[in-house]
């Protein structure tokens, strides 16, 4: 299974937020990319990074933050947050980002990410962010009335490489995970499913491995690692 250390960007520095709630941010590092070193050097072998702003404005706005992380690292980094035309895709993985998530544009307009996955094979994910099971969107701000299993069903046989389900609810709560959430969709989908929200520690963790035979094939850790709940080297060793 694999770890995805989270490096959420707002304003040019690694927060997280309480929620989803803009207002409700806790900065952690002012220098994303000396964060994003930091994970690399601990052993993790993928970054997973949100441009918190960009989700919000419809468009990238921490682009130089990403860059100089894209610099600072070998290994390869999923990149989401305000990407929401086939040039900006096509700009990022240009400039090094391995995998683009499609969040808000995979609700509105999913006609463009089949489009994007018959043009980036396997460099495409799907973010899938809900609120009481339905769909939210517009960096959480907006809550659609389609539930994520039917979402995640529009792209079944498109090449999508994989679903990040995240309960916003449970978000950089340490509440932990959904697991019930996440097993559904995974055993309802042929699409390999990421966990994200929640996580609090290694006991999480596990929880989530069980899942792998569901096809559940990674988990992204946020809060946890920067408060110190879960020791990296036990999470990278996972």
């Amino acid at each position: 299974m694999i770890i995805f250390p989270a490096i959420d960007l707002k304003s040019g520095q690694c927060v997280r937020l309480f929620k989803g709630d803009m207002n409700q941010t806790t900065v952690f590092n002012d220098n994303p990319a000396a964060q994003a070193l930091e994970f690399e050097k601990a052993g993790f072998k993928f970054l997973h990074i949100v441009d918190l702003d960009g989700a919000i404005a419809g468009a990238a706005a921490n682009e130089e933050s990403v860059k100089k992380i894209l610099a600072a690292v070998k290994i390869p980094v999923q990149l989401g947050g305000g990407i929401r035309s086939l040039e900006s895709i096509e700009k990022w993985l240009k400039l090094g980002v391995s995998r683009v998530i499609l969040g808000t544009v995979a609700a509105k307009n999913p006609d463009l990410v089949i489009e994007a996955c018959k043009k980036f094979p396997q460099k495409i994910v799907v973010g899938i962010d809900a609120k009481n099971g339905k769909v939210a969107t517009e960096g959480w701000v907006e809550t659609s009335e389609i539930s994520v299993l039917e979402l995640a069903k529009k792209f079944e046989n498109c090449g999508v490489a994989a679903i990040i389900y995240t309960d916003i609810s449970r978000d950089g709560t340490l509440s932990g995970a959904d697991l019930t959430g996440t097993k559904h969709l995974a055993e309802n989908l042929k699409i390999p499913v990421i966990a994200s929200g929640g996580i609090s520690n290694l006991d999480d963790i596990k929880k989530i491995s069980e899942l792998e035979k569901s096809g559940v094939i990674g988990a992204i850790v946020g809060r946890a690692i920067y408060d110190k709940k879960i020791d990296v080297r036990e999470l990278v060793n996972f």
